[in-house]
């Protein structure tokens, strides 16, 4: 996410590494490369100019403290503009209202559907409240079926009137549904989008806002379109007044013009970003993590929000004590892959690590990066994977030939397993004094 962003903005700031203080001659390279980093990611030239212009006004006459470097002061002013462009601080969204109604505007292709049964399932797992997802897209039959389809993955009913070509009436009998019937909370409608802007579209969506008043109305775009999101958000929003904006494929988009200059041409705030396909790939916009990710800082709150939404406190208690028994085998290995596997993508989570960013930035890690391991364990017996150590020469080979891997590939995970287990056992019950006199010892060895 935003690769090439961060890249240039890192060559940037080493126009100051070295110098001893920030001048005005200095501050003038390093705001020009930064605005060219923001016209590369398809900032427009008058926000680019604007933010640049902020940011060399505070740098100049600032005093560098002695713990502080120019470059270290230069990147805390980028950081503070990034966070007051993309909004400042998180916007929630409101569930108020019984039911509450959710609606949702977009253009064709921009992943609303999809989003609409992400939010549902946000709604259902984080509130504990009782979605109801509506198909108000009457003109493409296939944006019906997806809605069906999705809902019944998540659990989640779909309301629909296969006969009704009015999206006005459809939405306003849903809503009486949810109320008066099946006692749904929350109400999402999804509604009908084009490949380009038009008359009729703008009107539909003004009259279905007008006739049942929602309690939030979001406007969904693809943040890979860059510059034109932001144009059609701005049209948008001056018919309908939204409430909120989400960028779906945040994941795929490496420059980052849409997240970083929406806000400031519609006033309106980033409300969540869709980050991937699965249901659970759904993301709260925080403006302060985003600029941390943007400047190459990794985001460990958003990490450690991801493994607790995952890990179970009790299942956690159980491993720590098999850990300290020595008992952990590969049922319990293949368990945290799964589990590791639904916080989302490997290599944005490795992203998200501070330090990591450039790291991880050319290596080619995706959804399949555990696959091989996957495979070698799950061919293994249930004895094998409850005591490895009977995991002899012939096994290997019977282990290879079922994984469709080599018996290399089941040696180099034995000898990685075996080295974890050690590693996990001297950290679970290990002072730390101990637990450094065992380090040693192993580099020793």
């Amino acid at each position: 996410m935003f690769e090439g962003l961060t890249e240039k903005l890192d060559r940037a700031f080493k126009v100051l590494k070295g110098q001893g203080s920030i001048t005005e001659i200095n501050v003038a390279d390093t705001v020009k490369e930064i605005r060219r980093a923001l016209l590369d990611a398809d900032v427009s030239y008058k926000i680019a100019k604007q933010f640049t212009d902020d940011v060399k006004q505070k740098a100049l006459g600032q005093n560098v403290l002695k713990a502080i470097s120019p470059g270290q002061l230069m990147t805390k002013i980028v950081h503070d503009e990034l966070i007051s462009l993309m909004g400042g601080q998180k916007s929630d969204i409101n569930l108020k209202g019984n039911p509450a109604v959710i609606l949702l505007a977009g253009l064709q292709g921009s992943g609303k559907t999809t989003f609409s049964a992400k939010l549902a399932n946000y709604i259902k797992s984080k509130y504990g409240r009782s979605p109801l997802l509506v198909a108000c897209d009457v003109y493409r039959p296939a944006a019906i079926e997806q809605l069906k389809v999705l809902g019944q993955q998540i659990g989640v009913e779909v309301y629909t009137e296969e006969n009704n070509s009015d999206p006005v009436k459809i939405a306003r009998n849903a809503v009486n549904y949810a109320r008066d019937k099946s006692g749904h909370q929350v109400v999402i409608i999804d509604t009908a989008g084009r490949l380009a802007i038009d008359e009729q579209m703008m009107n539909e969506i003004a009259a279905i806002k007008n006739a049942l008043n929602p309690q939030e109305t979001l406007f969904v775009v693809d943040a890979m379109t860059g510059q034109d999101a932001v144009n059609t958000a701005k049209a948008f929003n001056d018919v309908i007044d939204y409430d909120g904006v989400v960028l779906t494929k945040l994941d795929g988009d490496t420059r980052g013009g849409a997240a970083l200059t929406v806000r400031a041409v519609v006033d309106k705030p980033i409300k969540f970003v869709g980050l991937g396909e699965k249901m659970d790939a759904i993301d709260v916009f925080y403006p302060e993590r985003m600029a941390d990710r943007i400047l190459g800082m990794g985001d460990i709150v958003s990490l450690v929000e991801k493994a607790q939404e995952q890990f179970d406190a009790e299942e956690a208690k159980k491993l720590q004590r098999k850990i300290a028994k020595d008992e952990f085998n590969f049922d319990d290995f293949l368990k945290q892959i799964h589990q590791i596997k639904k916080m989302g993508n490997v290599k944005d989570l490795m992203g998200m690590i501070p330090g990591m960013g450039k790291m991880v930035k050319d290596l080619d890690v995706d959804d399949d990066a555990f696959k091989s391991i996957e495979a070698i364990i799950q061919s293994m017996t249930p004895e094998e994977r409850q005591n490895p150590a009977i995991i002899n020469g012939s096994r290997r080979k019977r282990i290879a030939l079922g994984s469709g891997t080599e018996v290399a590939d089941v040696n180099r995970l034995l000898k990685q397993f075996e080295e974890t287990r050690k590693m996990m056992k001297m950290v679970t019950t290990s002072s730390p004094r101990q637990m450094l006199k065992n380090v040693k010892q192993q580099k020793k060895r």
